[in-house]
């Protein structure tokens, strides 16, 4: 969502490097670049003010013209004052102190609430508690459907005992919601609220008689990024006639500029507690606004990466791994399984976008086809045991075979072959310390032992020269003159 931002930002703060002093023209034009691109975003025109008079103000002083590196400076204050824009600091869900914690979803329609109820039900689930999916959204056709539809996927309790499509009240269905939580003793009910394609009265009503009804611990609303400069005058009707504790961005995977994401903070001033990208029950994830920041500015979020990571790879099985690694004893059916799990995390583009400075090779990474990583998948798979324990077996026959079977090519088989190889070498020598296979120094050289040289003759008469080096006494012979003198 924020490429076309982060790629302005990056353009901008190349042009300052290399420069021992920025003068205040210098920091000037940088500023006006950089308020075009937050525009060009569609940030909020009130927010743009507030960003750009405060790195003015730090910019002119004597943080940056004492720094030894001026041009870092700017985009180190730059970085601190997006990390303020989207909220400072990390926002934590607020659990009530006796359970059941009643967390309310608002919004409009649209805007992917009913898909964000089911996510944060499966994040909570994993958190080990115990949530009750409501669904209040009475209005929409099929809305009730849908959510027991997601309930089912994540296994977890879905409270509709209306059937909606326009029929039932859901003041009540929220209510009884909350009695049923305390006798079945669930430590979260999640209320799935109505929407509209705008914000109107009777929508803002029933939201508020809710809200009375279930007095909510936590009042979400919940925004499509996607939105713009829109959002930002829903979010602020919403605070001023609900009252929001809290925002969730949803969309954030999409293609437009990050307007709502850079905004919305500001302008209600409720925290951003929740980012969601994709359709997938598990594409939920706590926002951090330090880390969202390091992204637009092509830093990277290594820690976000981290924590994927270790939730998805089990340590005892990366332990063993590597053990084989170093052993020599990797396999296509352990590289099957390492691809399956990497698939866990997320796409590939997203895992490799969160890598420091991934934005210079960009246009790489848009090429590069997430199918083939399917087409791997169905060619190890398409194998027997032996083949993918032993891959020393694959003659020209086998080959055959197995491009047959996973409807792909006998030129496709040899390259995972050749690539499967390549990266077997590469994680053997990493694991045992050495460098990569291919540096120009493959081998640390070792020191030559000194040989003390023994101190020679430097006559410049070679049978001299012989004599003295052998410890003899030279003798010149004597020779007669031509003449018989």
């Amino acid at each position: 969502m924020f490429d076309s931002l982060s790629n302005r930002l990056s353009e901008t703060f190349k042009s300052l490097r290399g420069k021992g002093r920025l003068t205040a023209a210098d920091i000037d034009e940088t500023l006006r670049d950089i308020r075009r691109s937050l525009l060009d975003a569609d940030v909020a025109l009130d927010v743009v003010k507030i960003f750009i008079a405060n790195v003015r103000e730090r910019a002119l002083g004597d943080e940056v013209s004492k720094a030894l590196n001026p041009a870092q400076q700017v985009v180190q204050i730059v970085n601190s004052e997006l990390v303020k824009i989207l909220g400072g600091e990390t926002r934590r869900l607020q659990l009530a102190k006796t359970p059941p914690t009643v967390i309310m979803l608002a919004g409009l329609q649209g805007s992917g609430k009913t898909t964000f109820a089911a996510k944060l039900a499966n994040l909570l689930k994993q958190d080990s508690q115990t949530p009750l999916l409501v669904a209040c959204d009475l209005q929409r056709p099929n809305a009730v459907d849908q959510l027991k539809v997601l309930g089912q996927k994540i296994s977890v309790p879905v409270f509709a005992p209306a059937e909606g499509n326009g029929v039932g009240n859901p003041v009540e269905v929220a209510k009884q919601a909350i009695e049923k939580a305390k006798r079945e003793q669930h430590s979260v009910v999640i209320v799935d609220t109505a929407g509209r394609t705008g914000v109107d009265q009777e929508m803002m009503q029933q939201a508020i008689d809710i809200r009375n009804a279930v007095a909510p611990d936590e009042l979400i609303f919940v925004i499509d990024s996607m939105l713009g400069q829109d959002a930002v005058g829903v979010a602020k009707a919403f605070q001023d006639g609900v009252g929001i504790s809290a925002v969730a961005l949803t969309k954030l995977d999409g293609d437009a500029r990050g307007g709502a994401a850079l905004s919305v903070a500001t302008i209600t001033g409720a925290p951003i507690i929740y980012s969601s990208t994709g359709e997938s029950l598990d594409a939920i994830e706590v926002f951090h606004p330090d880390r969202m920041a390091s992204r637009i500015l092509d830093m990277g979020d290594v820690l976000t990466l981290i924590e994927q990571a270790q939730k998805t790879f089990d340590q005892e099985e990366s332990k063993k791994i590597a053990e084989k690694i170093a052993s020599d004893q990797f396999t296509l059916q352990d590289f099957l399984e390492q691809l399956q799990q990497v698939k866990k995390m997320g796409s590939l583009k997203g895992i490799m976008g969160m890598m420091p400075g991934m934005g210079k090779i960009k246009q790489d990474l848009d090429q590069f086809d997430e199918k083939q990583i399917d087409r791997t998948q169905a060619i190890i798979q398409s194998m027997t045991p032996l083949e993918r324990n032993q891959p020393k077996v694959l003659n020209g026959s086998r080959r055959v075979r197995i491009a047959k079977g996973s409807g792909t090519t006998v030129t496709e088989v040899n390259q995972l072959m050749q690539r499967f190889e390549q990266s077997a070498k590469v994680m053997k020598s990493m694991a045992k310390g050495g460098p990569m296979p291919g540096s120009p120094f493959p081998v640390a050289p070792k020191k030559a032992a000194k040989v003390e040289k023994k101190k020679g003759s430097k006559s410049g008469n070679p049978a001299k020269r012989a004599a003295e080096n052998q410890g003899i006494s030279y003798q010149p012979k004597q020779s007669g003159s031509s003449f018989g003198l």
